[in-house]
């Protein structure tokens, strides 16, 4: 199992960063009888929304029968929304509760958001819904209105100092401070790309390490610079170039940190091409790989 999964927090005070948050959310859970039935986590990819929400469900009592986790890949729009509404009529099989966790809930059509208003208007005892996005903004006010708002954030160097010490303590295993330093620096506050990262080193004979976490800073280097590219709509000669010294790396990591990039700046300023490039993006590379990464770079540099 990856670090990443193996070391996933299954309840709030396992949760490094993000203390407001915890701290309410332990609030707001304790006394069922006031507890929302609506939750909107939001904020950059791999920050853990959607850890968070299914720690809610858990806390909830939901059991895994009554848990149901919709990503983009399952969503049909508003046909997917009226099968929720459907199966909300009914009770639990087991526990008390049925948790729907609707992750990158932007994507959703306007009508299948009109449609699930409808449901967050008048939610059966026994419904929740915890609703995940890394743009908020593309959701309905009127839905937003309806849920309780959290904004997750990645965590301070800090913060992952102290995660990723954790985790090598556990593995029984131990890295110089270097190595630390340059893995916060590369994960960007993002947990998931820290232990991922961190997983690679552990992988890598001792006095590799030091090496390993350098190029992973060179990928993250050499990912930049094709933001930048993609961005500024450079030649197709200089982004094949940027490609050619990418394309022994692993194309869904490129991706995730295209996107991530893009995600950065539409956070402080309106770039409508950050949009076009994340929507290109926005699919999964496992099964198609770097040719997939060739022909989503070309497709935005021609468009």
């Amino acid at each position: 199992m990856s670090l990443y999964l193996q070391y996933r927090p299954i309840e709030l005070s396992q949760l490094k960063g993000n203390a407001d948050i915890v701290a309410t959310l332990e609030g707001m859970l304790d006394n069922r009888t006031s507890c929302p039935h609506a939750f909107l986590l939001h904020g950059p990819t791999g920050c853990g929304k959607t850890t968070i929400g299914r720690i809610i469900a858990s806390s909830l009592g939901c059991e895994d029968s009554d848990f149901t986790e919709v990503d983009s890949a399952d969503f049909r729009g508003i046909d997917t929304i009226r099968e929720i509404r459907k199966s909300s009529q009914f009770m639990p099989t087991h526990g008390d509760v049925r948790v729907w966790l609707i992750d990158e809930c932007h994507k959703m059509t306007n009508d299948a958001q009109n449609a699930l208003l409808k449901i967050l208007e008048d939610t059966p005892t026994h419904i929740y819904f915890v609703l995940c996005t890394t743009e908020p903004q593309k959701l309905l006010a009127t839905i937003k209105s309806r849920c309780s708002q959290f904004g997750v954030k990645p965590l301070t160097d800090e913060e992952m100092f102290s995660l990723l010490r954790m985790v090598v303590r556990e593995e029984g295993q131990s890295l110089s401070k270097d190595i630390y330093t340059q893995i916060v620096k590369d994960s960007q506050g993002h947990p998931r790309n820290a232990l991922q990262i961190l997983e690679q080193v552990l992988n890598a004979p001792e006095e590799q390490r030091l090496e390993m976490s350098k190029q992973t800073a060179f990928l993250q280097s050499q990912g930049i610079d094709l933001c930048r590219a993609l961005i500024k709509k450079e030649s197709w000669t200089k982004v094949r170039t940027i490609l050619e010294g990418l394309k022994d790396q692993e194309a869904e990591s490129i991706r995730r940190m295209v996107l991530g990039y893009c995600q950065a700046i539409l956070l402080k300023k309106d770039e409508p091409l950050c949009g076009l490039i994340m929507e290109e993006f926005m699919n999964p590379f496992y099964d198609s790989g770097f040719p997939q990464l060739v022909y989503a770079c070309y497709a935005i540099i021609k468009s």
